[in-house]
């Protein structure tokens, strides 16, 4: 699987969180070969917990089904820039790369804020990379917002 239809998986995987009632963001875990280890949506206000962002739950899956704590090798694809909590759990699981759509000036923690993975206290860096369509991506954010606005 390329990385366009990855994210691709990743921003529906952000469509159905968005008709739960979730924040509409996404994310799909590969394993080294290419295979879908996980792949989910924010369910935050489904489970009551802070922590299930799309992309903890997608580390947790794979964790459990690959019988290990260390992701090495894989690469997990999401909607929007992680946030520094997401960031943190990458760096911790040895996720190998990152490719994320839209970037998030405001809660994001890879290109902006405290871009976790510059940090000298950061013990592991995934490479990163950008795919999809961005700004489809931010779209489905705003569309989402919009709706709770009005």
């Amino acid at each position: 699987m390329n990385d366009e239809e990855a994210i691709a998986l990743a921003l529906a995987e952000a469509q159905a969180a968005g008709a739960r009632g979730e924040v509409p963001v996404g994310a799909v875990l590969l394993s080294a070969e290419g295979e879908v280890l996980a792949r989910d949506g924010n369910r935050i206000l489904e489970l009551r917990d802070p922590t299930a962002h799309a992309e903890m739950l997608v580390m947790r899956a794979a964790a459990r089904t690959l019988g290990n704590e260390r992701l090495t090798g894989t690469v997990l694809y999401v909607s929007l820039e992680p946030c520094a909590m997401c960031a943190g759990a990458m760096s911790m699981g040895r996720i190998a790369r990152l490719v994320f759509a839209a970037e998030d000036p405001k809660g994001g923690a890879v290109l902006h804020g405290p871009r976790f993975f510059e940090q000298p206290t950061c013990h592991h860096r995934p490479a990163i990379a950008r795919a999809g369509d961005a700004k489809e991506a931010g779209q489905v954010l705003k569309a989402f917002f919009r709706a709770r606005r009005t």
